[in-house]
């Protein structure tokens, strides 16, 4: 635009550009009111929901993973359970056999859903798409056995219990509350940086045009690669804290549904990598499992009829605030 045309233009065309940084303002202010009363919950709260919030922000991260891939990758993963399985059982065996809590295997748990997600990423680098879920999908398929099969490591149908405390003086039941909420926190506040960085910014690039980004010497391989250990990582971790916070770990904890519901929270958090985005996501996958309960067969028809309801709900939010949610702008 020339710059004789921009300072022809209307000062009232300026109004909404001026508006929104005030308006980022208040939803950041929302967010650090959401973050103050989440730390004093458990002064408030009793122990049901001290426990339930805990497991709520662990899948809160688990549903950041999947909607990180979703966001910078471009691909959708039916099988992030098996990244979730990986932190989890990596804590519960070196409780196991090392004797070490928590916080000395959480970056090994990070380590270990990295590597896992290198490892599916390079065969698969040419895969996208359907293709791509329909892969994702087999391997949330075959975790469940190879867990059976190596009941003398993964303690079987029994699972594997998480039983040190890890932070020495503090009571169980806060330890699993705030660990996870931490956690979470630290993931939103780590990716939030990532997104002003320059590899956020090559691997939207790539997403966005393969040819002009590996025109200016980003290639898509690395791309793959990069997201998906990311992403791995980031479920790894969730799931190391969802066993701290659940005591246990089985392989019935991670089905092919869990993969499926994890996608689903993503879509209801529209994919956000924010604080209040990932706890929607978080709410909806830990919370309405336990509403729908009683419902026998009514629960498929009740949880399309709830996902359904909130899509729509968050479609009908003001763009300022949904904006906020998915992450744009920032």
């Amino acid at each position: 635009m020339r710059p004789s045309a921009v300072a022809d233009k209307p000062r009232s065309a300026d109004a909404p550009a001026a508006a929104v940084p005030a308006t980022r303002r208040r939803l950041f202010g929302l967010s650090g009111v959401l973050a103050l009363a989440l730390l004093c919950l458990p002064l408030l709260g009793g122990g049901y929901w001290t426990y339930t919030l805990g497991l709520c922000f662990a899948n809160a991260i688990a549903v950041i993973a999947v909607s990180f891939l979703v966001r910078f990758g471009g691909e959708v993963s039916i099988g992030h359970g098996v990244f979730v399985a990986a932190g989890a059982y990596t804590v519960a065996l070196a409780e196991k056999y090392l004797g070490v809590s928590l916080v000395a295997s959480l970056p090994l748990a990070a380590v270990v859903g990295a590597l896992l997600g290198i490892l599916f990423a390079f065969p698969s680098r040419h895969l996208s798409g359907i293709s791509l879920a329909v892969a994702t999908m087999a391997l949330a398929l075959a975790l469940p056995e190879i867990l059976l099969h190596f009941s003398h490591v993964s303690g079987g149908y029994e699972g594997l219990y998480v039983k040190l405390d890890a932070l020495p003086g503090v009571s169980k039941p806060l330890q699993r509350y705030y660990l996870p909420l931490f956690g979470l926190f630290a993931i939103v506040a780590l990716l939030r940086h990532f997104r002003r960085s320059r590899q956020a910014m090559a691997l939207l690039l790539i997403r966005t045009s393969t040819y002009a980004a590996e025109s200016l010497g980003v290639r898509r391989s690395w791309a793959r690669l990069s997201c998906m250990a990311l992403s791995a990582s980031i479920a790894a971790i969730a799931g190391a804290l969802l066993s701290f916070s659940s005591s246990t770990v089985s392989p019935n904890s991670f089905t092919l549904w869990t993969s499926i519901f994890l996608l689903v929270g993503s879509v209801v958090s529209m994919y956000s990598l924010s604080l209040m985005g990932g706890l929607i996501g978080g709410l909806f996958l830990t919370l309405m499992p336990l509403l729908l309960a009683g419902a026998g067969d009514w629960v498929p028809i009740l949880y399309g009829a709830a996902l359904l309801a909130v899509m729509l709900g968050a479609n009908a939010l003001p763009a300022a605030l949904r904006g906020r949610l998915e992450g744009r702008g920032r």
